[in-house]
């Protein structure tokens, strides 16, 4: 199957659209690209060969990773202007389905996620702006494979968060402070058993208050949300509707500065919903008119940006495809332009920024996967402005 996006596949895939513009704005582009080096045979397997790019900072910095032909990864990271560099973390395995994965960039550009060694053991992947790559390994971390510790999230002033899986295979989360001060996070409701445990969500699950948001897997293995504030005070919630079957259940997956949170869950039925949670604690369920409605098809938020706006993709029953909702609940959906449209493939919209510049990957008429950046233009719905303001904007291209 084709890579998705919420934190939990992307611990699973580490182990084995405008903002209601108004009316003067032009269209966002799209601009399409590929890593060099990245791998061109199509393909529905659990890491397929291509171009993944996970994140989009302020600036328009993009970082991701790429599968070359041996099925090796490789870390990268795009330039506003277009250029990409790719790299690889010290210590990364050299076989197939073994190396370097990328997950999120700062503001100031420095890019974490993990590295994945000869013994398919992860460790936490560090690149500072100079190009410099470290790695680090949490205490309490297993080292079977698939075990390990995966950064999925970092803050402009350098603060890591993200989890590991013991030596039973169970989850936990951590923060890592900038000089290297870990805090652990576990909800005390959490199982203990093999995939079960804490997660911090990937992407932008910390703001800039400090509070962190993530789910956990309880014992019968069922997802809740929670919420952590700066003090360590830990509160759990439950979308409505969310099911209470193993699997199904609540995941919470992106804070921001305003303590706005954007999820998912999976209903009785195995269907996908977003939600919205405000500051007070009012969830509003959030669904693409299109999105399917039979199991494991529906709507999978991915990314919330600093004015609220929520990118994602909704699933139909036969592909994929990119959506915008804008803080006043306005949605609008898009693909890549020559999306193929084979099952399992299309758009798949994974980070924005505050200019509602999109980043993400999407499949070509063979199934290749490649990524893409969806130009983004600052407009006036939400601020009362008539002027738009390119952002994210692909300087290096016409």
């Amino acid at each position: 199957m084709a890579r998705v996006v919420t934190s939990l596949q992307f611990l699973a895939v580490a182990s084995a659209l405008a903002l209601g513009a108004s009316a003067s704005a032009e269209s966002p582009r799209f601009v399409t690209f590929d890593a060099p080096g990245a791998g061109t045979v199509a393909g529905q397997g659990p890491l397929p060969q291509g171009t993944f790019p996970y994140a989009i900072n302020e600036a328009g910095a993009i970082a991701g990773d790429f599968q070359d032909a041996n099925n090796v990864l490789h870390g990268f990271v795009r330039a506003p202007d277009g250029v990409i560099v790719a790299f690889d973390a010290p210590g990364a395995g050299t076989s197939a389905f073994q190396g370097t994965q990328s997950f999120a960039i700062s503001s100031e550009g420095t890019v974490v996620g993990i590295a994945i060694d000869a013994g398919y053991v992860q460790h936490g992947m560090l690149r500072t702006r100079d190009g410099s790559v470290t790695t680090f390994d949490l205490a309490g971390a297993g080292a079977g494979a698939g075990q390990g510790s995966l950064a999925t999230n970092i803050s402009s002033e350098g603060t890591i968060v993200g989890t590991y899986l013991d030596v039973s295979s169970a989850f936990h989360s951590f923060m890592r402070a900038p000089d290297g001060a870990i805090t652990l996070i576990d909800v005390q409701e959490a199982g203990t058993s093999a995939f079960q445990g804490t997660v911090a969500c990937a992407l932008d699950c910390l703001n800039a208050r400090g509070v962190i948001v993530g789910y956990f897997i309880d014992r019968n293995n069922v997802n809740h949300a929670f919420l952590r504030s700066p003090d360590g005070a830990i509160a759990t919630f439950d979308a409505p509707g969310a099911g209470a079957g193993a699997g199904q259940g609540t995941f919470a997956l992106g804070i921001n500065r305003a303590g706005v949170i954007e999820g998912s869950y999976l209903d009785a039925n195995n269907v996908y919903h977003g939600f919205v949670r405000t500051r007070d604690g009012t969830v509003t369920a959030v669904d693409v008119s299109g999105a399917g409605t039979n199991p494991f098809q529906g709507t999978l938020p991915s990314h919330i940006n600093s004015e609220g706006a929520i990118t994602g993709n909704y699933v139909d029953a036969n592909a994929s495809h990119g959506f915008l909702r804008a803080s006043s609940g306005t949605i609008t959906t898009f693909d890549v332009p020559g999306v193929g449209t084979a099952h399992g493939g299309g758009t798949t919209p994974v980070s924005s920024n505050v200019a509602n510049a999109i980043t993400g990957w999407y499949t070509d008429a063979s199934g290749l996967y490649h990524g893409f950046l969806r130009t983004g233009r600052r407009c006036g719905e939400d601020r009362g402005e008539d002027r738009c303001e390119d952002r994210g904007e692909d300087r290096g291209e016409d």
